[in-house]
């Protein structure tokens, strides 16, 4: 569902990403791990179109969105819950939901998206900025989804997010793959909670993968390693 090939990224003359490969099947969830400053963040906007490919390919479905602009990105079936879930606090939570049906040419919010995350309904009318942590993380999510993507990437989804919460967000994740067939790349810290969702474990340093497992073969003292400062 996901392909990409010897990518790489650079800011100016800094390349940062070093030619990466990987695939995510359809309904597979992949969590790619890794101290601040290794890449993760820079590897989802490059995927997004927001930092520029320097080489390499990324394609969704078979389609190659290498030289697509961010909006066309979307519209072909890939979406981003960016670090810092970036909702637009003044709106109410229905309305940043909907922000996500540009590309559906959708008028309303599909019911199944509030089915998932019953708190947004009952807060629908609510500011964003009004919602906790967790609840803005929850928003972010749902506004994603109503794009209908092929493949969610979610950047460092449970940063500043209490443990209960966490949990909970594990749970709809396997949801939202099982019930809409996704396939699902999140950028994360907490390996607990990497070992939760995920099928398969990537572990980026430098700009570079460096260790690659599935989730019953992963070896978490070594993982713990490379994500100790």
């Amino acid at each position: 569902m996901l392909n990409v090939q010897d990518l790489r990224a650079a800011y100016g003359a800094s390349e940062v990403l070093h030619g990466l490969d990987f695939t995510v099947q359809p309904n597979e969830i992949v969590a790619i791990m890794g101290r601040n400053g290794m890449g993760k963040t820079t590897l989802m906007k490059t995927l997004m179109g927001i930092v520029p490919t320097k080489s390499g390919s990324v394609s969704v479905d078979q389609t190659p969105i290498t030289d697509m602009k961010s909006h066309q990105r979307v519209a072909n079936g890939i979406a981003y819950v960016p670090q810092g879930r970036m909702i637009f606090s003044a709106m109410t939570v229905q309305e940043n939901v909907e922000t996500g049906l540009t590309v559906t040419g959708e008028r309303s919010v599909p019911g199944d998206i509030y089915e998932l995350f019953p708190v947004l309904l009952e807060m629908k009318n609510r500011r964003g900025g009004n919602l906790s942590g967790g609840q803005q993380q929850q928003l972010a999510i749902a506004r994603a989804l109503a794009s209908k993507p092929k493949v969610l990437l979610l950047d460092e989804p449970t940063e500043g997010i209490q443990p209960s919460i966490i949990r909970e967000m594990g749970r709809t994740l396997r949801k939202i793959r099982d019930e809409k067939g996704l396939s699902i790349v999140v950028s994360e810290q907490v390996l607990s909670f990497a070992l939760d969702v995920a099928d398969r474990v990537l572990v980026i340093e430098n700009g570079n993968f460096v260790h690659e497992a599935t989730r019953d073969a992963v070896d978490e003292a070594a993982v713990s390693r490379f994500l100790s400062v």
